[in-house]
């Protein structure tokens, strides 16, 4: 990261606390998945969660984003119980898990259409423009059935360029992404951070994004044992 960028994220973003998870315990099938597990995300971050295969990395996510309530611990949101705020909460933040949350029989301009609607109005123009970026000029028409999985998996991703959310949750966004694709979701990662978004990533893939900060859940396990 340049010197002038770390300036505009020192000023701008460091004592801007957006999600905090404080003591977190979570038990499956007699199973200890995590404990005192604690977290902070700053605006101007990007935090990735690393994990062995079932240490539970997509777990925690959907706790964190209030999709999984089978825990104990707090989480705030700028300071205050997040679950008092669902709709700032909910408001700002967008999700996209292990599936790609595409409908096949719809074109990418129609999937972009449809989940960008559900947060505010965007114009064709944008839209287009998105699925572009993401490599997908030419195949704005085609039905997602005939695309390939990394394809369709970029027409989910183009809805981080039109949405106006602040956080980001991904969960194995890169897995059937090419080299192309893996760099410009890093980018889009980095320019997110850089305006003062947040994200939260799992992945197995060794990101390469500016002041990345790794929280690591096989550490969390090897503490208890």
């Amino acid at each position: 990261m340049s010197e002038a960028i770390t300036d505009k994220y020192d000023h701008k973003h460091n004592d801007r606390i957006m999600l905090t998870a404080a003591e977190l315990f979570c038990e499956r099938d007699d199973r200890v998945l995590f404990a005192n597990l604690n977290l902070q995300l700053q605006e101007g971050q990007v935090l990735q969660i690393k994990g062995s295969n079932g240490s539970g990395k997509t777990t925690l996510l959907r706790i964190l984003c209030g999709i999984n309530d089978s825990y104990e611990g707090d989480i705030l949101w700028y300071g205050n119980p997040r679950d008092k705020q669902a709709e700032q909460f909910l408001g700002s933040l967008l999700y996209i898990g292990h599936r790609v949350g595409v409908n096949k029989v719809l074109t990418p301009l129609e999937n972009l259409r449809w989940s960008a609607s559900l947060q505010r109005d965007v114009s064709d123009a944008e839209l287009m423009t998105a699925l572009s970026r993401v490599g997908l000029r030419g195949f704005e028409y085609s039905q997602c059935f005939s695309l390939s999985a990394g394809q369709q998996q970029r027409v989910s991703l183009a809805r981080l360029l039109v949405t106006g959310a602040r956080l980001w949750v991904l969960d194995e966004p890169f897995t059937t992404l090419d080299v192309s694709g893996v760099a410009l979701l890093e980018s889009m990662l980095a320019d997110h951070a850089n305006s003062g978004g947040a994200v939260l990533v799992t992945t197995h893939h060794t990101l390469s994004v500016p002041d990345l900060r790794i929280l690591n859940l096989d550490a969390n396990r090897e503490e208890r044992l």
